[in-house]
């Protein structure tokens, strides 16, 4: 399925039913009073989240989701049914914007299971029952349901990971991906195969969990919206800490050095901070010849912590995953510590 990370959508919610003008009316009492029922209360339109889906992809295709109508009110006071609710399910990590009120965002769905109302359903109208006083015994007016609201909405996704994959295009990233989780990304040797953000789940011995977000590459001037660009950059700020992923053979002719400045400086453009979340180095390909020559000289260049791997034949990965694992369950700790 295409990977869609951006949508707009019509809600409506349900109308509420109209109210009953009804008297009682028996064979023993043929001037009862009123007995007209309420009307039902309109549906809500609801966004749900949830983990299995990782793409707005469903809601492409279909732009206008309307909840059930309120039955109208009936005699005998009965009330109307009111109408069903219409969920609308959405990947973990989306953002709803009101189009009319200059994208505006009212919620940042971050949470699994999440649920928001988005579209109210009319309250249902009073039957004539409701009106009867001491002076109107037999009331000949009941009330009409109210409208649902309706809203014009824009989805945006921006993907929940553990760990963000960030690199050049051919820095191995999905092949490293492949690799560490039961993901299946595109893998071939010419830029920019990840067109899509792909989320790998690793499980370790002691059944926790990592997801790794692998970023589609980027290119000098991303943070311009070139390239991918911004597309793929809002992907990155969901991640808790970021893995810069480097080419050491130098394969595209770039040294791994002046790729790491350049990534670290396209992060900090697009979102001032961004750069400065936890972070590691993943030096892949070290399988290459130079490869091993270029660690040194990035050991000299940088204090970020380094893990030498070859993805294509998974050297050494196992250590840098236990080290990403470390660093998600510090950043917990400390979370929960500051919620105290």
């Amino acid at each position: 399925m295409k990977f869609i990370d951006k949508v707009r959508i019509k809600v409506k919610g349900g109308n509420g039913g109209n109210g009953c003008v009804s008297f009682r009316r028996e064979k023993y009492v043929p001037k009862g009073g009123p007995d007209g029922g309420d009307g039902g209360n309109g549906g809500n339109v609801i966004i749900k989240t949830t983990s299995h889906l990782q793409s707005l992809a469903p809601l492409k295709y279909r732009n206008q989701y309307d909840a059930g109508k309120g039955q109208h009110g009936k005699g005998k006071d009965r009330t109307g049914h009111s109408g069903e609710d219409k969920i609308i399910m959405v990947p973990q990590g989306t953002m709803i914007k009101n189009v009319r009120n200059n994208l505006y965002t009212i919620a940042d769905l971050d949470q699994d299971d999440q649920e928001l109302i988005v579209a109210h359903g009319g309250k249902g109208g009073r039957g004539n029952a409701r009106f009867k006083t001491s002076v109107n015994q037999c009331p000949q007016n009941s009330e009409p349901g109210i409208e649902g609201e309706e809203k014009f909405l824009e989805l945006e996704l921006k993907l929940v990971g553990d760990v963000g994959l960030v690199g050049f295009p051919n820095a191995g990233k999905s092949t490293l991906l492949s690799f560490v989780s039961s993901a299946e990304p595109k893998i071939a040797s010419y830029p920019f195969t990840t067109l899509s953000p792909q989320i790998g789940i690793v499980e370790f011995d002691d059944l926790s969990r990592l997801r790794i977000a692998d970023i589609p590459g980027l290119i000098e001037g991303a943070h311009e919206n070139i390239g991918l660009g911004h597309e793929f950059l809002r992907h990155i700020e969901r991640t808790k800490i970021i893995a810069f992923v480097l080419d050491m053979a130098g394969i595209d002719g770039r040294n791994p050095w002046d790729d790491l400045d350049s990534l670290i400086n396209e992060l900090e453009w697009y979102k001032k901070g961004l750069s400065r979340r936890p972070s590691l180095i993943i030096a892949n390909k070290m399988d290459e010849k130079i490869a091993e020559e270029n660690l040194d000289t990035l050991k000299l260049k940088t204090g970020i912590e380094i893990y030498p791997v070859s993805a294509i034949i998974g050297t050494n990965i196992s250590s840098a995953l236990t080290r990403l694992k470390t660093l998600k369950n510090e950043l917990e700790t400390q979370f929960s510590n500051e919620s105290l």
